[in-house]
């Protein structure tokens, strides 16, 4: 099995596990007020209503489950809900407005599940049906029987501790599902990383891109431009920096500067053999490879060539015509 089925096994998994206990949790919230409405408030209608919910909800799932994709049975569900809510909003419109909070979770619900663009179409969509049963309940009179202050209130309560354990449940199973989703990334680079074909391939692509950097700088010697970098090479090369970099560091320079830096004291060597001090200065022989001052160009010979430009000149060319460094 691949790393992507494995991946896609494991995340269809836990999407089953999290419609499992909402479907749960949704069938025992209904059923508490089923009962409300049967034995408390005496609301036939109701009670009718959220029964055929239940068996409904009950009953199909099950069998819904084996034969369609989560993905699908949310979409479904995420369609169907505000629908069978609708008639809940407009019976207890004259009560309460609080009945429109069971359409919230949906966007949510949506963004754990589906893309971007999806998640924008459902809270549209959610939006549009509470709009719709606003202007229903307020345009026609049904004739709903009103409720007394604690009976709203009881009602009110439950639908605020059910909204909880329905939005706890789902931000809980979209943390798992994000962290499946990073472990699955992390394990893809650590397979790219180890799979030979592909070391192979980048392997070929540092040596070709170095074999690049390496024309530009001994045929154009744009190391010599004492403003010369790292960008002003990616433009030269039309190539981006980064990769610049990857490739510099792939041939065993700690860093693009480090790598600048050996061919301009490369340079400033050959022309040591090259150059009369009696008729030129050091000046002119740092600033020609590259270096903007002498302190800098003392420290970096040093730093590649474990001695000073004079007790270099004075170990390889045994002149005494220098300057004091």
């Amino acid at each position: 099995m691949t790393p992507l089925n494995i991946k896609n096994e494991k995340t269809e998994k836990l999407k089953l596990e999290l419609m499992d206990r909402y479907i749960i949790l949704m069938l025992f919230i209904l059923t508490v007020y089923l009962f409300i409405f049967t034995f408390y408030i005496h609301y036939k209608m109701m009670s009718w209503y959220l029964a055929t919910g239940i068996i409904l909800l009950g009953l199909t799932y099950p069998f819904l489950r084996k034969k369609y994709t989560p993905n699908t049975l949310v979409r479904a569900y995420l369609i169907v809900a505000p629908l069978y809510n609708f008639y809940i909003m407009l019976a207890y419109w004259g009560n309460s407005v609080a009945g429109f909070c069971w359409l919230l979770p949906i966007p949510l619900g949506a963004y754990i599940f589906f893309s971007k663009k999806e998640v924008i179409w459902f809270t549209a969509y959610t939006l549009l049906t509470i709009i719709t049963a606003i202007i229903v309940a307020n345009t026609i009179d049904f004739n709903f029987p009103h409720h007394s202050h604690q009976e709203v209130l009881l009602t009110d309560i439950l639908l605020f501790i059910s909204n909880i354990l329905i939005i706890a449940l789902l931000i809980y199973y979209k943390d798992i599902l994000k962290k499946q989703e990073f472990i699955h990334r992390f394990n893809n680079r650590i397979m790219e990383v180890k799979s030979p074909s592909d070391t192979i391939i980048d392997i070929e692509g540092m040596e070709k891109l170095f074999e690049r950097i390496e024309t530009a700088m001994n045929k154009d010697l744009l190391f010599k431009d004492i403003k010369f970098n790292l960008s002003r090479l990616s433009v030269v090369l039309d190539v981006n920096s980064s990769y610049i970099s990857k490739a510099i560091r792939y041939k065993g320079y700690p860093n693009f500067n480090t790598y600048l830096n050996q061919y301009r004291i490369d340079y400033v060597k050959k022309l040591f053999t090259e150059t009369d001090f009696q008729k030129a200065t050091l000046m002119y022989v740092y600033t020609e490879a590259g270096f903007s001052n002498q302190s800098t160009f003392n420290r970096v010979f040093k730093q590649i060539e474990g001695i000073t430009p004079s007790e270099y000149i004075q170990q390889n060319l045994k002149t005494t015509n220098t300057q004091d460094l």
